[in-house]
């Protein structure tokens, strides 16, 4: 397939995604019509570790992805030789997750005769909103929340992206998982804070809100310190409220900071995207502050949040359109960065 190849509304491009510890695959065609997708998640494998152990993963990966991959293209209804290209994320993430990936995609893409297209998992995030909408209209604010990503990323077209902010320590994500780690609320730590809070007060405890009005960066590393230096000094606090207060000070910083940004720059829009997405109060919240500031506000589903292969396959597609196929001496690249315009 050359690189001036027409990719239309009937290419039907296969994803796979193994980047950390989510072992997925899913058939899209034309960029935005997701015909399957399927994930087998790790969860259990990593849960008595309080966070993913990378040699694990890649094991597991190594089980999982061949049915993952029969299973995606069964449910899709779609035979084998329909495909016309396979998408596989080759970064950001664990090096030997990634491999397994890439070298599945690639030897797909060899046997079947189609294009490889080699897929940033950062970029891939980005278009999880447009395979719910694909009416979205540019510009657009994306809040990309994950474990190891917090910024906030202009997205003036397809394939052009601005940086216009990004945490200076950790993610929030990260934040998230140390605190519920401390407060042993559980594992996967996002989603554990998440339930915890709702039975807490989340003005109970004035948590401090880094960098509030300063700028677009970000920081929470300070907040995670001052959680756990409440909690030392007030043992009998419930953890429903620490969390909950924890929760309400990272959704203030990153609810304030885009809708700043969006007004900033013109916005048609706030999209967010990543795990920490499917927050309950920063989806409500989002909501409500693009609501008052009359601009739209689009919450991917939360299966779209969190990893999976449909946002792969997507951003594949659009990759192909635009740039052709990879080539097949690309290798995975665990610390991969978004190709930003200035």
């Amino acid at each position: 397939m050359s690189p001036d190849v027409v990719v239309d509304d009937s290419t039907l491009v296969l994803g796979i995604e193994t980047s950390c510890d989510e072992t997925a695959a899913a058939l899209v065609m034309g960029g935005f019509d997701v015909l399957s997708s399927v994930v087998s998640t790790q969860v259990e494998l990593h849960a008595d570790f309080g966070g993913v152990v990378p040699e694990i993963a890649s094991r597991a990966h190594l089980e999982a992805l061949n049915p993952i991959v029969a299973r995606a293209i069964v449910e899709s209804g779609a035979e084998a030789d329909r495909i016309d290209a396979v998408a596989c994320t080759v970064g950001p993430g664990l090096i030997g997750a990634l491999l397994v990936g890439v070298s599945a995609a690639k030897s797909l893409a060899l046997a079947w005769d189609v294009p490889f297209i080699g897929v940033n998992h950062m970029e891939a995030h980005l278009y999880a909103a447009f395979l719910e909408d694909p009416s979205l209209e540019f510009p657009l604010l994306v809040l990309l929340v994950s474990g190891g990503h917090t910024m906030l990323i202009e997205m003036q077209d397809h394939g052009q992206y601005r940086l216009v902010g990004q945490t200076i320590d950790d993610a929030a994500g990260e934040a998230f998982d140390k605190v519920a780690r401390f407060l042993d609320l559980g594992y996967p730590g996002g989603p554990a804070v998440d339930r915890a809070a709702m039975l807490g007060d989340p003005e109970a405890i004035r948590f401090p809100r880094a960098m509030l009005n300063d700028g677009y960066n970000f920081s929470f590393s300070g907040l995670k310190t001052s959680v756990m230096n409440y909690v030392r000094k007030h043992p009998d606090v419930g953890s429903a409220d620490v969390a909950a207060s924890f929760q309400a000070a990272v959704v203030d910083v990153l609810v304030s900071k885009a809708r700043r940004a969006a007004a900033e720059v013109g916005a048609t829009g706030i999209v967010l995207g990543g795990g920490v997405a499917a927050n309950s109060l920063l989806r409500e919240e989002m909501l409500g502050a693009c609501e008052q500031d009359g601009i739209q506000g689009f919450l991917p589903g939360r299966s779209m949040c969190t990893d999976n292969a449909a946002m792969i396959a997507a951003a594949g597609w659009h990759r192909l359109r635009s740039d052709g196929p990879t080539s097949l001496d690309v290798g995975a690249t665990p610390n991969l960065r978004l190709p930003f315009i200035d």
